[in-house]
């Protein structure tokens, strides 16, 4: 295999976790569409997985910047860690017995939006944009009349009726997402590898 397959390969092989994390996403989205209620074990069951992914695709971040690999991973686990602790703090009180199950599952993606998001901030810049798109998706599924501000968003591209196209609308907003997230990754990449070849040098 040549080295310019290889580096393909590798590539591909970096976006799996976010091709990964936004398909799961829009699938949980078209499912708490038709039945809110039914998926608060689908987004408990989400929360690990995005919490490796985000382990995994900011690898790349601190080395790009060269950071301290242990202290990313001492963030990581601590702020994933508080939040896992403080969903079992809400179970264990019963906070989604009186919430219901509808509201539960809402509070339970909120949370990991600001999570998302503040990791993004603090750590890696790809979960951001995860959070940010996920918080729209909160955002939808909250209350069937928000879906008018797709409308808005379906103006910015020529999109006519968003409105009435929510999850088409979440899917091409998952793809901007993934997008500049795949980008920054690449970037990332392309950091490290100049590191390396300016250390060889």
């Amino acid at each position: 295999m040549s080295s310019s397959a290889k580096q393909q390969s590798s590539i591909m092989l970096a976006l799996l976790p976010l091709v990964i994390l936004y398909a799961c996403s829009v699938v949980l989205f078209a499912i708490a569409r038709e039945d809110l209620a039914s998926t608060t074990l689908y987004w408990e069951l989400a929360i690990p997985l995005v919490a490796i992914i985000s382990l995994i695709t900011g690898w790349s971040a601190v080395s790009a910047r060269g950071d301290s690999r242990l202290m990313y991973l001492l963030k990581q686990v601590l702020i994933w860690g508080s939040l896992i602790w403080l969903l079992m703090l809400f179970q264990t009180m019963g906070f989604d017995t009186d919430l219901g199950e509808q509201k539960t599952t809402i509070s339970l993606i909120f949370l990991l939006v600001f999570v998302s998001l503040l990791i993004g901030i603090q750590l890696d810049w790809k979960m951001f944009f995860y959070g940010a798109f996920l918080g729209l998706c909160a955002y939808l599924l909250a209350d069937a009349s928000h879906s008018a501000i797709l409308n808005k968003i379906g103006d910015s591209f020529g999109i006519v009726d968003a409105q009435s196209k929510p999850l088409a609308m979440v899917i091409g907003l998952a793809l901007v997402a993934f997008l500049i997230s795949a980008f920054i990754l690449i970037s990332h990449r392309a950091a490290i590898m100049s590191r390396r070849n300016h250390a060889a040098s």
